[in-house]
C-alpha cells in the first residue's frame, strides 16, 4: 500500500512526467537523441477490466498506445487513447506529448498514417512526413521514391514496443484509470533512457 500511495502521488503531481522530461532534454542537449528522423507507430493494448480510454475493437476491449521514436529508436513521445480512433487522428495528440520542446524534422510511419490531412497539418509544423500510399488511394501519389527508402529505418520504432513490453505491466492494462497507465509507461521511459547514460 505504501509504494502504491506514492506511485499514486508521483502520478497525480506530474513527478514522474517532470522526471522524464528533464532527463530527454538532458539526452538531447548532450546529443543523446537525434530529432532529424524520428519514427512513429502504435500498439494495441487489452484491457481485462472496465476503465477510462477502453474502446472496443475487432481485437476486444483495449486501449491505443502511440509512441513516437528518435533516429536511434529512443522514446521522445508517448501517448495513451482509446483503442477506437485510427492511428491518423492520433499523431497530433502524441507530437503533443513529447517529452523534448523540439520538434522532429521528418516523421516516418507506415501505410496506416497515409492521408493528405495529416500531410497538410504536419507541414504546418514544420514536419515532413513520409509514408507509404495505401494500395486504395484514390488521389495520384506524392510521395518520392527516394525518400521512402527511409521507410525501411521503421523497425526501430518495432523495436522500442518490444523494450516497453518487457516490462511485463504493460503489456495487459489492469489500471481502471489513465494516469496510472501512463505513469507506469513513463516510469518504464526512463528507465530505457536511463540506459543510454550507463
Amino acid at each position: 500500500m505504501t509504494c502504491h500511495r506514492r506511485f499514486q502521488q508521483w502520478v497525480r503531481t506530474g513527478t514522474l512526467e517532470q522526471t522524464l522530461k528533464a532527463l530527454a532534454e538532458d539526452l538531447q542537449m548532450s546529443g543523446g537523441l537525434n530529432l532529424s528522423e524520428c519514427f512513429i507507430d502504435g500498439v494495441f493494448v487489452a484491457a481485462k477490466k472496465r476503465g477510462h480510454c477502453v474502446g472496443k475493437t475487432k481485437r476486444g476491449k483495449g486501449t491505443k498506445i502511440m509512441a513516437a521514436a528518435d533516429h536511434t529508436g529512443l522514446p521522445i513521445s508517448i501517448h495513451a487513447a482509446n483503442a477506437s480512433p485510427h492511428e491518423v487522428n492520433l499523431v497530433e495528440p502524441t507530437l503533443e506529448a513529447r517529452f523534448v520542446n523540439a520538434k522532429p524534422a521528418r516523421l516516418i510511419g507506415d501505410k496506416a498514417f497515409d492521408s493528405d490531412g495529416l500531410d497538410v497539418l504536419l507541414k504546418a509544423e514544420g514536419i515532413e512526413k513520409i509514408a507509404p500510399h495505401r494500395e486504395n488511394r484514390r488521389k495520384p501519389a506524392t510521395q518520392d521514391c527516394r525518400v521512402l527508402r527511409r521507410i525501411r529505418r521503421r523497425w526501430k520504432v518495432e523495436r522500442l514496443f518490444a523494450w516497453l513490453q518487457n516490462f511485463r505491466r504493460l503489456v495487459v492494462r489492469y489500471e481502471y484509470y489513465i494516469e496510472n497507465l501512463l505513469g507506469f509507461i513513463h516510469l518504464s521511459c526512463i528507465l530505457i533512457l536511463l540506459r543510454r547514460y550507463l
